[in-house]
């Protein structure tokens, strides 16, 4: 009895402003609007199956993996760095990493702006160096190095986390046997870090798939995502059924994704060392 009075808050909590809003959404996405009110309908989920929306979910699906390939291309090896027990300076690029995290995603965001714009300090600089000025601004690859900055401490903190528990006398022990770098890192310690890697890939990919102040603003409107279809239906179009048609169709993707890269980390836990 004691432990259910004291978990009834976080009960109402999850009741008020998580089931409540998912159950709304699916109200919305099965239903239609006709003249007498709301009719049961899969209509909306057809329409997002056109090749037009694909074409949306395939743009968002690209990016995002694109980013979250380079978010562990570059974050393995910093968590590696930060993992190491001699670096003197560990607790200062740990807070590096986490200082962005603090302040606000859309002036992360506008900052890059800045940097990126045709008048902007990259191309400041390399006028001074007599280099024509390059469109920076308003493209893929403006877009995919916003994800890539915004969600890269989301890659590195899960597996620095990892690593920084791993045994150090493995290590020592593949040493002794003759185990050269490359090998301790592809046989010992890679294995052991699949966890944090998993849980990396799954904090990046997750937003950057659904993400709309990157693509609204660094694409300029030009390279419209997914995360944008669905603000463009609540915000501007209004036509929330559709809407929360894809925010299920999307919920149902994540799902389906986090409950594979769950399989696949139980899979390897516990696996040993190859």
């Amino acid at each position: 009895m004691k432990e259910g009075r004291i978990s009834s808050p976080y009960i109402i909590w999850m009741t008020i402003f998580i089931v409540f809003p998912i159950l709304l959404i699916l109200f919305f996405g099965i239903t239609i609007r006709t003249d007498e009110g709301f009719k049961l309908s899969l209509e909306n989920f057809q329409r997002f199956f056109e090749p037009i929306y694909l074409l949306v979910l395939w743009r968002s699906i690209r990016l995002a993996f694109i980013s979250t390939v380079i978010c562990l291309i570059l974050g393995y090896p910093m968590a590696m760095i930060l993992a190491n027990k001699d670096l003197k300076m560990k607790n200062t690029l740990v807070l590096l990493f986490v200082i962005p995290m603090w302040m606000n995603f859309l002036l992360r965001t506008y900052a890059w702006m800045t940097l990126l714009e045709r008048g902007g300090i990259i191309n400041s600089f390399l006028s001074l160096l007599r280099i024509p000025p390059i469109n920076l601004l308003y493209t893929e690859e403006a877009v995919i190095l916003g994800m890539v900055y915004n969600f890269l401490p989301f890659m590195v903190l899960p597996i620095y986390s990892v690593l920084i528990k791993i045994d150090k006398s493995l290590l020592e022990a593949a040493e002794d046997l003759g185990a050269d770098s490359y090998t301790v890192l592809r046989k010992v310690i890679f294995p052991l870090s699949i966890p944090g890697v998993i849980s990396g890939i799954t904090m990046v990919f997750m937003p950057a798939v659904t993400t709309f102040v990157i693509s609204r603003l660094l694409g300029g409107g030009q390279f419209t995502l997914i995360g944008n279809l669905i603000e463009q239906q609540f915000l501007f179009v209004g036509d929330w059924n559709f809407g929360s048609a894809i925010s299920i169709v999307m919920i149902i993707l994540i799902l389906i994704s986090m409950g594979f890269m769950s399989k696949y980390e139980k899979e390897n836990e516990g696996a040993g060392l190859w």
